[in-house]
């Protein structure tokens, strides 16, 4: 029994010890701190061996020099000096360091996770690869949740052409670009959903005088008023929240969604703005933007060049896709970008805007749209489990799409929602892929 005990007491010292030199595991920007730590500790030894040598030697007192040549351990030769002292100040240095974090980092743990494991995973993101994704709504928000678990090299490109409500009122009465899509964006990438992006995404009820406006909107909008650029209002936002990656507007200038609609029984009709496209009876025929050849926001373009994957979507087909892809600049940036492109696909259809359609509808709506193919592949949905609604259906790959695009369906439904992309299930089928084609991300 003793025998025993002992042999688990040796192997919870194993196992402490493999836990502790973790630290020392490459890439976690620990080992150069230590490194630095040891050799100042070593500059601070000699410089005290240096005047405790000059004081032995110029001393002339016969009770300092006896002690003095006892501490010193003159009676040992002296690589065994060195070693001694040498080891005995790496251990304590060693131990001190340790001591110290262990007492500065407790307080971070979370829910019994030890801190290098949340270091770790927090460098790993760090150094994840560079992703853009186009869209806006929410099912870019839902997105960009998913994917801060894998990477904090994020760029989310927005729609600027939004005229419905809290963004529109303050677009018209104040003429700054709508900031609702962005804060939808800001508060997805935050480092704290719980609670400063619940307080950034607070709408204000009716009788506060603010009816239906967003702090987070009004924020951006005095934020603008503040610095001089909408631009920098939402960069401000984003180190106000402590967002992983960043939110660029698709373009500065100000836009209009323009649209065709073709009413039942009566000649097609045109539609300035989105939220009037959406609310106005009738299929969607064509949008374009006004003006058309608007400018790309410069680092948008230079996101998309650098990235090493582009998703399109998920969103609105015609009110938050097509308002950034119809940026000319911004489309042929995709082109041209050695990246990756996957088009997500939405998991059921929009009323007033793709009733009806299927996955390869959708993306044939785009290649009309752009007169190009920009993507690679189409994520589409393969679970069809769950209650739509009267006004909605699925939408599935068919024939047509598989004949056209390499496409690659998984489960990426909300379970809850199920209308919706859940965050998790789809950041994992994209990651998933991706790792595919390229091999381990970690």
């Amino acid at each position: 029994m003793a025998f025993k005990s002992n042999g688990n007491w040796f192997k919870r010292l194993m196992l402490r010890l493999r836990h502790e030199f973790q630290w020392l595991t490459p890439g976690t920007g620990y080992k150069r701190w230590l490194g630095l730590a040891i050799i100042g500790a070593m500059l601070l030894g000699l410089g005290l061996a240096v005047l405790i040598l000059e004081y032995y030697r110029s001393t002339t007192s016969q009770i300092l020099t006896p002690i003095l040549a006892f501490l010193s351990l003159r009676f040992l030769n002296r690589p065994i000096r060195f070693l001694l002292f040498g080891g005995i100040g790496f251990i304590l240095i060693l131990v001190g360091i340790w001591g110290a974090n262990r007492s500065l980092l407790r307080p971070f743990e979370s829910g019994g996770k030890p801190v290098w494991d949340t270091l770790q995973h927090y460098r790993q993101r760090e150094k994840g690869i560079k992703v853009v994704v186009i869209g806006g709504g929410h099912g870019l928000a839902s997105l960009l949740r998913g994917l801060k678990a894998y990477t904090h090299n994020i760029t989310a490109i927005v729609t600027v052409a939004d005229n419905g409500g809290s963004s529109g009122e303050l677009r018209r009465d104040l003429g700054v670009l709508p900031p609702g899509d962005i804060r939808n964006c800001l508060a997805a990438l935050s480092s704290d959903e719980a609670l400063l992006s619940q307080l950034f995404q607070y709408r204000f009820q009716e009788g506060a005088g603010l009816d239906g406006h967003s702090l987070g909107n009004l924020l951006i909008t005095a934020m603008s008023e503040i610095t001089g650029s909408f631009e920098e209002a939402v960069a401000e936002s984003g180190r106000f929240l402590a967002i992983y990656g960043q939110v660029l507007p698709s373009t500065l200038t100000d836009v209009q969604l323009i649209g065709e609609l073709q009413p039942k029984d009566s000649e097609p009709i045109i539609v300035n703005g989105e939220s009037e496209i959406t609310e106005t009876e009738g299929m969607v025929n064509r949008v374009w933007l006004d003006p058309q050849d608007v400018l790309a926001y410069p680092p948008t373009i230079a996101a998309i060049l650098n990235a090493d994957l582009i998703l399109i979507g998920p969103g609105s087909l015609y009110t938050s896709l097509l308002p950034n892809l119809l940026v000319r600049d911004l489309s042929e940036a995709i082109q041209a970008s050695q990246a990756e492109a996957y088009y997500i696909c939405n998991v059921a259809t929009q009323k007033g805007e793709t009733d009806g359609f299927n996955a390869s509808d959708h993306v044939r709506v785009l290649e009309e749209h752009l007169n190009k193919r920009i993507f690679n592949l189409v994520l589409c949905n393969r679970n069809f489990k769950g209650n739509l609604g009267e006004n909605s259906s699925w939408v599935a790959a068919d024939k047509e799409l598989h004949a056209k695009y390499r496409v690659y369906e998984a489960d990426l439904v909300d379970d809850l929602y199920p209308w919706r992309h859940s965050p998790k299930k789809l950041a994992k089928a994209i990651m998933d892929l991706y790792e595919e084609r390229t091999g381990p991300l970690f």
